[in-house]
């Protein structure tokens, strides 16, 4: 049985004349962390977006678990199996903590149709699991998310990852507005991902924390795969002439 958790084949992403994705190769294991990096407009977030569902892809084939799929919704890849935790978080500034982790999967107590009675005490329970689970500390599960700080939103959108089973999860600079306290502890929250087997996908413009939490580096340009690296075998100063352009690798056709 193969180790590749996700793939994906010429996956290609075309705005009218503008061509955001073209031809991406990209291979991901079982538990590996695998960092995307690259400049603003360089396809990163529009590769990640063909494969949570959130944009459907101009061309190309995804092939996740083994079996190839066409997600519509981010409902459809959050069902298959992948959580993603987006820049923006999507979190609902006025609910509470277990509200927004289980935004859209109620747990439902009495089901009466639109007058349906919801478990919080359930919910209020997995809330709690979850956040021990990722080591998040929230005193006050009742507050709403519009009284947190920037690291406890972020820990909460993460933690969500952690309330449902997963067998991917992909989060795009999860640190880029956080504090040096805060960011470590999201970056614990990735290590211990790591220790528990559990694949990464990290975007993320930080090279210290790549080299710290990833086990491998595909660097992005114009749109395309510029570079499948090892983090081994390569430095900060390959990677960031990749980023610009001043490397390049004409045999660059897999990312795997």
């Amino acid at each position: 049985m193969s180790d590749i958790i996700l793939k994906t084949e010429g996956l290609t992403k075309h705005y009218g004349g503008v061509h955001a994705l073209e031809d991406a190769n990209f291979e991901l294991r079982m538990g590996e962390h695998v960092a995307i990096m690259g400049d603003n407009g360089a396809g990163k977030s529009t590769f990640v977006r063909q494969i949570t569902g959130v944009e459907i892809p101009t061309r190309g084939k995804i092939v996740f678990g083994g079996r190839e799929v066409s997600f519509t919704s981010p409902l459809d890849a959050r069902e298959a199996g992948i959580e993603a935790v987006f820049q923006n978080l999507a979190l609902a500034d006025d609910l509470d903590v277990p509200s927004n982790l289980f935004l859209g999967r109620e747990k439902i107590r009495f089901n009466l149709g639109p007058f349906s009675i919801l478990d919080r005490r359930a919910m209020r329970d997995a809330t709690r699991k979850a956040l021990e689970k990722t080591a998040v500390k929230i005193p006050n599960l009742s507050s709403t998310i519009r009284n947190m700080s920037g690291g406890q939103r972020q820990c909460v959108a993460i933690a969500r990852t952690a309330t449902f089973p997963s067998k991917l999860v992909i989060m795009d600079e999860p640190t880029a507005a956080l504090g040096v306290q805060e960011t470590a502890q999201v970056e614990n929250i990735i290590r211990n991902m790591k220790a528990a087997g559990e694949p990464l996908i990290l975007i993320s413009h930080n090279m210290r924390q790549v080299f710290d939490l990833a086990d491998r580096i595909v660097v992005f340009r114009r749109g395309r795969i510029a570079a499948n690296l090892r983090k081994s075998e390569t430095s900060g100063e390959e990677v960031v002439a990749y980023i610009t352009g001043a490397k390049t690798d004409a045999s660059m056709s897999d990312a795997a």
